[in-house]
């Protein structure tokens, strides 16, 4: 399994680790340390050895930030995790605050006047050390970058630094050499009069240098750093342990190798009189003060690899197709499989094993192995599935009983694609109201599925049209209706996202989920998601403007029964009857004779 169902995080020793945090305020000169949920390279997701807010906290999602003052502690998290973040932590520890409604540097300017802030400006991007210093600055406080993290201090067993083998990228699958890759960041810092780049992201330094690895969980990522100079020299800084001949081979043509300890060292030499890029919304707070510290200027630049990563080339988008095809294949076999099973006789963990099972499967019987999940998958079963990232363990395990809805999210990683697909089945008869809700939501997943838009539309303009449906019933949900999507790297990737803070133009090749939803707390969760890509749509009759719509990736079909038809207008069954038939005729063939019987039989027309 690439999952595990242990408890990740436990809050029961967090008031102890928070006293012992508190012991140390007074001979550091603060009054209070921010905890974020990031590791060096600003990751979502980071190795066990910086799961720091886990650790102290008991919160295991994928984005939060604590604060622990002397009198009191604070956990900020997002819609996403409003429920499992009460769920997890210490009530008589930490409060929960909303970091959409109250972000910490609100929280700041309205209840931290006159205070001493510490931080490791290695877990804070530019931008957030900036914003979190003007707001406690302009009520006569302080933010103190501290140059050790107190939190390593008293994590007596905090786990070793990763060191997983680095792997080559093949070329054919990554559609260009990573010496051409290089060739186009250097020509974007001669546009930005930039000397030279640090990128800190892996997920660019991964799809720069055509290399994979296995860091962190699900996303195939070497930790490491990397210095792009205009003039054609780079280096690379990556534990040499992680480099086999074949990788070290490959690398050595392209950079100087050097260790991760290497790099201060190495930007301070490189720095002085010179202009040096960095992503101030990526890149740690610690190395722009070490770029300014030796005389070089800090260019605030977008990290030159994101865009052109997320224009996915030809190999990696027919790379996507075939996964998606082999992940329809897994997912058909699994929902015929749950058809089977009586309500009330299976688990949220079971269900998730016997799906990993059958991706295990598909990939075998078409080749190309099932390297990773993409991400814990989250089963959740009547009221676990309005936990919008609910994670199964042996403790919250329940089954999945009748009348209830199940939601399943979940992905794979093959080395030719990324996949994430969530889809919500009714468990025995549904009720009207799910019923009702799910085709609210399905109403809105269709609607992003046949836009057409004009060339420059960025996705916060599409976010409404996923929710129009929702809001005319008095509805919401509270995520992004889509993210990024890597290929063969990061399940969420950026720029590109569908939702309110969607500010980038959507570009062909960009590939993007597509996945409102609906949460009853205690309840019931619906959502629904196909991956999609970006692409030049046909010309308009009597138009004027080029205009973009969407492929869909994803071959699953979605449940009927959960469908109130009086709700759906003529054109959106007819787009339901074709995707249905699409997913037939895609997945049938390569299935086992009974599943392509029952595909074809839940596919049939509306």
């Amino acid at each position: 399994m690439f999952q595990s169902f242990e408890s990740p995080g436990s809050s029961e020793h967090s008031a102890r680790r928070v006293a012992s945090l508190r012991d140390r305020f007074d001979s550091l000169g603060i009054d209070g340390f921010v905890v974020p949920r990031a590791d060096e390279h600003q990751s979502e997701y980071v190795p066990a050895s910086a799961a720091r807010l886990a650790w102290i906290t008991g919160f295991t999602g994928s984005a939060g930030v604590a604060l622990v003052l002397r009198d009191r502690a604070v956990l900020f998290v997002d819609g996403r995790y409003t429920i499992q973040a009460r769920q997890q932590v210490d009530g008589k520890v930490f409060s929960v605050e909303s970091s959409v409604e109250r972000p910490l540097p609100q929280f700041a300017s309205e209840e931290l006047k006159g205070l001493r802030i510490g931080l490791d400006p290695w877990l804070h991007t530019v931008g957030d050390v900036r914003k979190l210093r003007e707001a406690l600055e302009a009520e006569g406080g302080a933010l103190i970058e501290l140059p050790a993290n107190p939190v390593d201090a008293i994590w007596n067993d905090r786990p070793a630094p990763p060191s997983a083998p680095v792997v080559v990228h093949p070329e054919h699958l990554a559609g260009r050499p990573a010496s051409e890759k290089l060739a186009e960041i250097r020509g974007v810092l001669e546009r930005q009069g930039a000397d030279l780049v640090v990128l800190t992201d892996p997920s660019s330094i991964a799809w720069t240098f055509n290399i994979r690895g296995g860091d962190v969980p699900h996303t195939p990522l070497p930790l490491s750093f990397a210095i792009v100079e205009r003039g054609g020299g780079g280096r690379l800084f990556i534990d040499p342990r992680k480099l086999d001949d074949a990788a070290r081979a490959h690398l050595e043509t392209l950079v100087t190798l050097e260790e991760p300890e290497a790099l201060e060292r190495s930007l301070r030499t490189l720095a002085p009189g010179r202009k040096v890029s960095l992503d101030i919304g990526l890149t740690a707070a610690r190395l722009a003060a070490v770029v300014t510290e030796a005389g070089g200027t800090v260019v605030e630049e977008a990290d030159p690899a994101r865009l052109p990563r997320a224009r996915k080339t030809s190999a990696e988008l027919a790379g996507a197709r075939a996964a998606h095809r082999r992940d329809g294949a897994a997912l058909a076999s699994f929902f015929h499989w749950l058809s089977l099973q009586a309500p009330g006789t299976i688990g949220e963990i079971a269900a998730a094993e016997r799906l990993e099972a059958c991706r295990m499967e598909a990939g075998e019987r078409d080749g190309v192995d099932l390297r990773d999940i993409s991400f814990d998958t989250i089963a959740g079963s009547g009221p676990n599935g309005a936990i919008i990232h609910y994670r199964v363990t042996r403790d919250t395990d329940r089954l999945l009983g009748d009348g209830e809805l199940f939601l399943l999210d979940s992905g794979a990683q093959y080395e030719d694609g990324t996949t994430d697909v969530t889809r919500t089945v009714a468990i025995g008869e549904p009720t009207a109201e799910m019923r009702r809700t799910f085709t609210l939501v399905l109403k809105g997943m269709i609607a992003i599925s046949t836009a057409r838009f004009p060339k420059g539309t960025r996705g916060l303009e599409l976010d409404p049209l996923a929710r129009i449906a929702l809001w005319k019933a008095g509805l919401d949900f509270g995520h992004g209706t889509g993210h990024g999507v890597g290929a063969y790297l990061a399940v969420h990737e950026g720029p590109q996202s569908i939702s309110r803070r969607g500010f980038h133009v959507l570009e062909p090749g960009m590939i993007v989920s597509n996945e409102p939803g609906y949460y009853r707390e205690g309840a019931f969760g619906i959502r629904i998601e196909n991956l999609l890509v970006v692409e030049d749509a046909a010309a308009i009759e009597g138009g004027d403007l080029p205009m973009h719509g969407f492929e869909t990736l994803t071959y699953a079909p979605i449940d009927r029964q959960l469908i109130d038809l009086d709700l759906l207008t003529r054109e959106e069954r007819h787009w339901l009857d074709d995707y249905h038939a699409r997913v037939a005729d895609i997945v049938a063939p390569i299935v086992e004779a009974e599943v392509a019987a029952w595909l074809r039989e839940v596919t049939a027309p509306l």
